[in-house]
């Protein structure tokens, strides 16, 4: 089974951010692949497996040290990867934009299925899955927790988390689908692929090489971290019901949740 991955490389979740204008400082960050698309890299390396066949390639929009997610990527056992770096395409692109380059690259690839994490961490968006599916003209299944898909490769029955429940879907192939945390446990680099990694071929593209000439159609004008959270109140006293009173009265007034 011939797979796409599409991988972003977004900070740590542990690392510090700091606002600056309409960005964050990206000095001294921990960058890391996208949680979410850690599963859809697993996702394509278990079909592969299953079929005993096939090839994985990762696909990756991003400046240099985007590399180092592919190489994760690579380490983790995908066989090839295209990384589209493109600093001045990168640094102003939307989902929109995004999912324009991913397509572009896609486009003359043979696969089965495309997978994607269903939200960067970074900006939560959660649109280039869809997006992507549509500049492709092919079916998309989002919040995938589990994938099965027939002998012959000619479709695909998913199960997706909805709201308060779950819903199991089939679809033709080839088609996009975005990966929700519980559809596997990815596995770790082991030493070895992280030295073959090494070794694996990555085609490196400008978006004017992909003939991508969409810009984005939103842009950040400002960024802000919330509000510092509000000292906690201690209500003192010896008189339990009045305690409870007063407390009523914050949760009614002040709060406003009752």
């Amino acid at each position: 089974m011939n797979t796409v991955v599409c991988i972003k490389q977004v900070p740590d979740t542990e690392t510090l951010i700091k606002v600056q204008g309409a960005g964050i400082v990206t000095e001294g960050i921990k960058w890391v692949m996208n949680p979410y698309d850690e599963f859809a890299v697993e996702e394509a390396l278990r079909q592969k497996e299953k079929m005993k066949a096939g090839n994985v390639t990762i696909v990756s929009l991003g400046p240099d040290r985007a590399i180092e997610a592919i190489r994760t990527g690579l380490a983790m056992g995908a066989d090839t990867a295209v990384h589209i770096n493109d600093a001045a395409y990168y640094d102003k692109a939307d989902p929109y934009a995004t999912a324009a380059a991913l397509a572009a690259a896609i486009k003359g690839m043979q696969y089965d299925a495309i997978f994607v994490g269903k939200q960067a961490i970074d900006d939560d968006a959660a649109q280039v899955p869809a997006m992507l599916a549509e500049m492709l003209g092919i079916p998309v299944v989002t919040m995938v927790i589990k994938f099965e898909v027939a002998a012959d490769k000619s479709k695909a029955t998913v199960t997706r988390e909805i709201e308060g429940g779950q819903a199991v879907v089939e679809v033709p192939l080839p088609a996009v689908f975005s990966a929700q945390k519980g559809l596997n446990e990815p596995r770790y680099e082991a030493l070895p692929g992280i030295m073959k990694a090494k070794k694996k071929p990555v085609d490196v593209k400008k978006a004017a090489d992909l003939g991508v000439s969409e810009g984005p159609k939103t842009a950040i004008k400002e960024m802000s971290l919330p509000p510092a959270r509000q000292a906690g109140k201690v209500i003192t006293g010896d008189d339990a019901a009045a305690k409870a009173k007063e407390l009523a009265r914050i949760l009614h007034e002040e709060v406003k949740i009752v």
